[in-house]
Formats: C-alpha cells, sequence, structure tokens
C-alpha cells in the first residue's frame, strides 16, 4: 500500500492524519532500535570474554525466543506459529544464527565500536541487491545522497584500519560478512512481514535459529565460564537487544520498507560511542563527532525525513 508521503502543509488534501501519525513515527524507532543494538556490541563484549560465540548466541535466541513466545500467549496469538509459513523459521538463519556467531566471533579480536562500524554496511548491501530483487528499494536522488552521505560517515568514523593484525582483518571480516547476512534478511522479512505478524515472525526466525545453532552451540559449551557478569550480559543481549529490538525492527521494517530501515544502522556507531563515553569513560575526537554528524545526515536523507522543496509530493511504500 502505498502511503503519501509528509510534504508541505495543506498542499495535498490526500494526506491522511494516520499517514502523518507513521511518518512521525520513524525517528522514534529508529532512535529506540538504535539505542537497543547500539548496547548489545557492549554486552557482546563482555560476555565474550568467557562464553564461547556460538553458546553465548544458543542462550540469546533460546532467552529470547521463550520471551517472545511469552508475548505471543497473552496475545492469544500462539497459533500463529503453527500458521507461519517455512520461510520464516528460515529467516532464523540469515537474521540470527549467522549473523548472531560471526559478530561474536569478530569482537573476540577488534572492539566492539569498530564491529558496530563494519556492520554499518548493511544498507550498502540492501541497495545492492536490491538492484536485482527489490526494484521498489533502490535509493535515488537525496536517499542515495544519504546512504553515500553515511558512508563517509562510517568511514570518517573509523579513522584508521583495524588493529591486531591478520586476526582484526579478520574480525572486521566476519562483522562484514554478518553485515551481508542482515541485508539478506531485511529484505527478505520484508516480504514476509506482509502476511505475518511482527512478533511472531520474530518468534518463528528465533525458533529457526535455535534449532541451527543448537549443536555449535552445546558444542562449544564445555570451553566457556559461566560467569555471573557474562551471564547477566547475555541476558540483557537477548532480553534487550533481540526480543525487544526484534519487535521494534519488523513494525519498522512493516510500515517503512527494506531501504528506509536498514539506514537504522548507520546510528549504531555513534550510539557505540555514546555507550563507549558515558560507561567506559571514553574520549571523543573532532574525526568521531564529524563521522557522528554525518551519519545523522545520511539518515535524515536515506529516509526521506529532508527533502527539497517539491511542488509534487513523492510516496512512501508501507507494505
Amino acid at each position: 500500500m502505498a502511503v503519501p508521503a509528509r510534504g508541505v502543509a495543506g498542499s495535498d488534501p490526500g494526506l491522511t492524519p494516520y499517514s502523518d501519525r507513521v511518518a512521525q513515527r520513524y525517528p522514534t524507532l529508529v532512535a529506540a532500535l538504535s539505542l537497543l543494538w547500539g548496547a548489545s556490541y557492549l554486552f557482546i563484549k563482555v560476555a565474550g570474554r568467557d562464553i564461547q560465540p556460538a553458546t553465548m548466541m544458543l542462550i540469546r535466541v533460546v532467552v529470547a525466543g521463550a520471551a517472545l513466545a511469552l508475548l505471543l500467549a497473552r496475545r492469544g496469538e500462539l497459533r500463529g506459529l503453527l500458521e507461519a509459513p517455512r520461510g520464516a523459521y528460515v529467516l532464523g538463519l540469515f537474521n540470527s544464527a549467522i549473523p548472531f556467531t560471526l559478530i561474536a566471533w569478530g569482537e573476540r579480536h577488534i572492539s566492539s565500536g569498530l564491529a558496530a562500524v563494519a556492520n554499518a554496511s548493511v544498507p550498502i548491501f540492501v541497495a545492492l541487491l536490491a538492484v536485482r530483487f527489490r526494484p521498489d528499494e533502490r535509493p535515488r536522488g537525496l536517499r542515495a545522497l544519504g546512504v553515500f552521505l553515511g558512508i563517509g560517515g562510517v568511514a570518517l568514523l573509523t579513522g584508521v584500519s583495524p588493529g591486531g593484525g591478520w586476526l582484526g582483518v579478520a574480525g572486521t571480516a566476519a562483522v562484514v560478512l554478518a553485515s551481508i547476512s542482515y541485508a539478506i534478511s531485511t529484505l527478505y522479512g520484508q516480504h514476509l512481514v506482509r502476511g505475518v505478524t511482527g512478533p511472531v515472525l520474530s518468534t518463528t526466525a528465533l525458533v529457526g535459529a535455535t534449532a541451527v545453532m543448537l549443536p555449535f552451540g552445546l558444542a562449544q559449551a564445555s570451553s566457556s565460564r559461566f560467569t555471573w557478569p557474562a551471564l547477566g550480559c547475555v541476558l540483557a543481549l537477548a532480553l534487550l537487544g533481540t526480543a525487544a529490538a526484534q519487535v521494534v525492527w519488523f513494525r519498522l521494517l512493516r510500515r517503512y520498507g527494506a531501504a528506509r530501515a536498514s539506514l537504522v544502522t548507520y546510528l549504531l556507531p555513534a550510539t557505540a560511542l555514546v555507550y563507549g563515553v558515558v560507561l567506559l569513560h571514553e574520549r571523543v575526537t573532532g574525526a568521531e563527532l564529524g563521522g557522528f554528524a554525518l551519519i545523522l545526515g545520511g539518515v535524515a536523507l536515506g529516509s526521506g525525513a529532508v527533502r527539497l522543496p517539491s511542488r509534487s509530493l513523492g510516496v512512501t511504500q508501507a507494505p
């Protein structure tokens, strides 16, 4: 369904109060998701000191899936798990199992901030994949400029090449591969979310991820140390960075489409930077502040929130 985009007040009699409210919710949903996902890198970094990647992520998907199943039970939607298409379970492979494990392994060799920067490449791969699979999601005009502006901000925020030698390069590459997996799940999830509610789709994806990760997580359990700080971080990662974030994510995906929804990853490096300053008392450089500004500008243009004056109004896809 095409919902008219916001324009000059009073210039379009067809602009309904509902569509206006939907447009206003985009910044709120993006901000909430960036706060939830931005903290995830810190949780992974701390928990990864004691718990192996596959085991950590197995606990994450099991706890998050159980929390969402309780939500469905409270809403009387548990039957939706049986009625969901098989693709909803397959989604868990690209949405959770593969990227979660790659990022957890990558953060054993690079910083949480650098992992967030590398993960900000998701919109790039969404745009590249959309050329073949979702032509309606191709960024054009100011939206394309916003994508490139965000890339420039990520590059400026990164500053230098990853340290740690070959392991640092491998860790960064693992997170970039996770970004490709997220891009696939973003486009596929937009297709699925048209016929399945967000909470049901989130839960089925986590069930599918659990089935895939179970043997790998159990195999690494013997070499993990289950300390209370590590377990606390994994629980926070599961309940906040996964269960709550998945509900927000699929709502964002349903209303605004894959290209605009994936722009949230541009905010993650900046969010991780803020967490580092507040919680770890890290210093902020001028380059980091400049990158932060470019990223925010990229999201504003890429999402369509900022537009040049025009006599005609475009349309925003709201599947």
